[in-house]
Order: C-alpha cells, then sequence, then structure tokens
C-alpha cells in the first residue's frame, strides 16, 4: 500500500529536519576530511599522489553506487533503506576513525560512500514524497538544498578545528552518535513510502554496469589508463542498452524526457566539480604555500562557509521572485567571478585583500546555486521515480566532484612539475583554478540558455505512461 503524499510523514516539520541532519551529515564528510589531509598523511603513509584517495574513495563508491540505492528505495521500502544507511554510515565512519593504515582508511571511506550512497536518495525521495509539488516542496527542497550546499563549507571549517584540537580521528568519530541517533528518530517521525512500480523486481545487469562503468572511468582519470577508459565506456554504453530493453530499468530512461532534469543533472555535475576542487585545492594552498594551521585553514574557510549558509537561506526567496534559472545563472556568475579572481593568488597572499573577497562572492554563489539546480532536478517527476531521479542528481555531484578532483590534481601537478616549492605549487593551483573558472563559465551559459520554466504538463508523468512502462 503507498500512502497518500500528504500523510506519508507524522509531523512534515520534524521528518524535513531528521532528512535535511542527515543529508548534512553525508555532504559533510565529503570535505571535512580535506583539511585534516596533511595530518593524515604522515600518520598513515601516504604519498602525495596517492592522498586525494581519502577524498576518492568515498566519492567514487558514493556516485557509482547512487542509482543502485535510489532503486532499492524505490522497491524496498524509503524509511527502511534510509535507516539502514544511517547505521552502514555509523559504523563505517568508526572503522575509519580506527584505520591503522592508508589501505585500511581507503577501504573504509568506500564503505563509507557507499552507505551515503543508501542514504542520501532515499532521505531526498522521502522528502519528495512528503511534499506535493509546488510552494511547499520547493521551500523544503530549498532548506535541503542550503544543506547540500554549505555541508561541503562548513566542513572544511569543522575539519580544521577537531583535527587541531582532537585529532583526526574524531571527524570521523563524530558521525557516529548523529547516524546512530537519527537511525533511532526516523521509525518515530517517518512513515513507510514505497514506489509505485507495480513489481519488485531489481534490474541486476543495469546495477551492476553503470557502478563497475562509473567507478571504472573516474579510476581511468585518476591513473590515465586508455584500457580502463576502453573498459568504462562499454560498460555503460551497454547500460544504455540494457535499460532501453529493461522491463524493470534501474533509471527508466524515459526521465530524460523532462527537460529541466536532464540539463540540472549536467550542471549538477559541474557544481561538483567546482566544490570538489575549489576546496581540494585552496586547502593546499593554504597549508602548502601559505602554511596555515589546520585551526587557521578551518578559521579561514569560516567567510566561504558562512556565505554558503546565508546565500543557501535566502535563496528560496530569491528562487520565488524571480525564478529557478535566473536564480541558478546568478549562482554560477558569482562562483566563475570568485574563482576567476583566484586564479591570481600570491605566494605571499594577505587574506583580507586576496581571498576574503572572493570568499564570500564565491561562498554567496554557491549557495545560490544548490537550491535552484535540486528543485530543477525533480520537476516533473513522478513518485514511482523519487528514488531514482534523488540518485541521479546526487549521482551527477558526486560524480562531477570526483572527475574534477581528479582533473584539478592532474593539471596542479603537470603545472607544478616535480620542484614542490612554494611558487610552483602556488603556479600549479593557478593553473587548476583557471580550469575551474572556464567550467563554473559554461555551466552559468547552460543555465541560462537550457533551462526553462516547466510546462503544466511537465509537473507528473502521466499515470497511464507509468503503468505502461512499469508493466
Amino acid at each position: 500500500m503507498v500512502l497518500p503524499i500528504n500523510h506519508v510523514v507524522k509531523r512534515p516539520g520534524a521528518a524535513l529536519a531528521l532528512l535535511v541532519t542527515a543529508q548534512f551529515m553525508v555532504i559533510l564528510d565529503v570535505a571535512i576530511v580535506n583539511v585534516a589531509l596533511p595530518t593524515i598523511g604522515p600518520d598513515l603513509g601516504f604519498s602525495r599522489s596517492a592522498l586525494q584517495w581519502v577524498v576518492s574513495a568515498y566519492a567514487i563508491v558514493f556516485g557509482g553506487t547512487l542509482l543502485l540505492g535510489g532503486r532499492l528505495a524505490d522497491l524496498l521500502g524509503r524509511r527502511r533503506v534510509f535507516v539502514g544507511g544511517l547505521l552502514l554510515f555509523a559504523f563505517s565512519s568508526l572503522l575509519c576513525g580506527f584505520a591503522w593504515s592508508a589501505g585500511a582508511l581507503v577501504a573504509f571511506r568506500a564503505v563509507q560512500g557507499l552507505a551515503g550512497a543508501v542514504l542520501a536518495p532515499a532521505a531526498l525521495s522521502l522528502l519528495m514524497t512528503s511534499f506535493a509539488e509546488g510552494p511547499a516542496r520547493n521551500r523544503a527542497l530549498g532548506i535541503y538544498g542550503a544543506a547540500s550546499g554549505s555541508g561541503a563549507a562548513v566542513g572544511v571549517l569543522l575539519g580544521g578545528v577537531v583535527t587541531s584540537y582532537l585529532g583526526w580521528s574524531w571527524i570521523f568519530f563524530v558521525n557516529v552518535p548523529v547516524g546512530i541517533g537519527a537511525a533511532l528518530l526516523a521509525p518515530r517521525i517517518l512513515r513507510e513510502s514505497r514506489g509505485e512500480l507495480g513489481h519488485k523486481h531489481f534490474d541486476v545487469a543495469g546495477a551492476a554496469t553503470v557502478t563497475s562503468g562509473l567507478m571504472l572511468f573516474v579510476y581511468a582519470l585518476t591513473q590515465g589508463g586508455w584500457l580502463e577508459y576502453a573498459f568504462s565506456g562499454l560498460l555503460i554504453a551497454a547500460f544504455v542498452v540494457i535499460e532501453s530493453r529493461s522491463q524493470w530499468p534501474l533509471l527508466p530512461l524515459r526521465i530524460f524526457r523532462l527537460r529541466a532534469l536532464s540539463t540540472a543533472n549536467g550542471i549538477m555535475a559541474a557544481l561538483g566539480a567546482i566544490t570538489f576542487g575549489e576546496f581540494f585545492l585552496l586547502t593546499l594552498y593554504l597549508q602548502g604555500v601559505l602554511r596555515y594551521s589546520a585551526v587557521e585553514t578551518g578559521v579561514a574557510f569560516s567567510a566561504f562557509a558562512g556565505s554558503v549558509v546565508v546565500a543557501s537561506n535566502l535563496a528560496q526567496r530569491v528562487v520565488a521572485r524571480i525564478g529557478v534559472r535566473q536564480t541558478l545563472t546568478l549562482g554560477l556568475v558569482l562562483s566563475a567571478a570568485s574563482i576567476a579572481y583566484l586564479t591570481r593568488l600570491p605566494v605571499g597572499a594577505d587574506y583580507f585583500g586576496d581571498l576574503f573577497p572572493a570568499f564570500i562572492v564565491g561562498g554567496s554563489g554557491l549557495g545560490l546555486s544548490f537550491v535552484p539546480v535540486t528543485i530543477s532536478s525533480l520537476q516533473g517527476v513522478g513518485r514511482s521515480d523519487a528514488g531514482v531521479a534523488s540518485g541521479l542528481i546526487n549521482t551527477s555531484r558526486q560524480i562531477g566532484g570526483a572527475i574534477g578532483l581528479a582533473a584539478v590534481t592532474a593539471i596542479a601537478a603537470t603545472s607544478t612539475g616535480h620542484a614542490a616549492t612554494s611558487v610552483s605549487l602556488d603556479h600549479g593551483y593557478q593553473t587548476a583554478l583557471y580550469a575551474l573558472t572556464g567550467l563554473s563559465v559554461l555551466a552559468a551559459v547552460a543555465a541560462a540558455t537550457l533551462l526553462r520554466a516547466p510546462k503544466p504538463a511537465d509537473h507528473e508523468i502521466p499515470v497511464n505512461v507509468r503503468l505502461e512502462e512499469a508493466a
């Protein structure tokens, strides 16, 4: 039995708070390790080139299995999968905190990414099925988008403080009580919800090809192996063929008929690359070139984090006043301007002259971007596809982030050369920031030209179409 949309949750306010907390925790964990990397590296014996895998292992597995997590939520029950994801996230965080070697930490971060992939789409689909499309859902998605946008920025700030005063293990330990507490509260606040699929079949072939294809592609990007690129391309092509013929597809290709969804996912991938890449580069710049401590780095990012939080909360009102497309374009233009300003970073930078203005503008841009792109990604999606659409937008962010991180690492390393002096490092980071500036401009152009306000017919895929394709 599928409950009416207005009876999915017992207390909408409490449910929204719980779901936003879970999303904030998942996104926070992508960024919170950045500031701790210079401490983790020597402690566990990471090489400089291998250090990115503390972030990439989480992002690759997270992004590669999100579609799988989204469809599991539709089939098995969104609350059940949500609770399971919370408990796995708490357990894997505990293991990360106790990691005894570089390999152990990377492996446990991969498990943590899997937990996030189970948890995140279940949370977003629960939110989506709890509020009718329109102002109520947009307000809820605005708050959810604010958590997504601010989680990465706040993660950098908290990472510095926690690492300096408690040790790097505690950036993982803090997830344990939060995850367990949220899992205990979920049955009291949320009612079970499932997709209106008319079946309980699972697309094993689709799940296997897309998950392995996406993971292999990002791995190839980080390692530069043409054989891996070829195999990843074949696997992703096989996934498209399987989905076009499957009676029970993991990713129903019909949802790409929704122009807003397709465009929003492309822009979200760019936003993921920008966010992951920028925070990674700036963290290394602050600690490697300016010689900031972990806590000083965290405090330096407070301007960025604060701007994201403020702008994310204002974004709901801006969307209501000027529209989704205009708000998203404005946010991306501000992000592009901020990164362009950062490309001139000198070796002896002055914080308030060289960093602070860019942090304020960049944080505001990201805050104004995440809310409208999340709203756009779910416009017109039927309830039967809530989980897979939620998984898709999260997949776009994480895979975009993993690709962006690998790309800026490669660009910076190539531009730096073998002499890791402050001057050469600074040059490498500047070159990578130029690439991110170009990507930001392309995303802004896409938002301005490709997004459009949804027509009434776009708000819901007709019931008869959904039933025919589910049969």
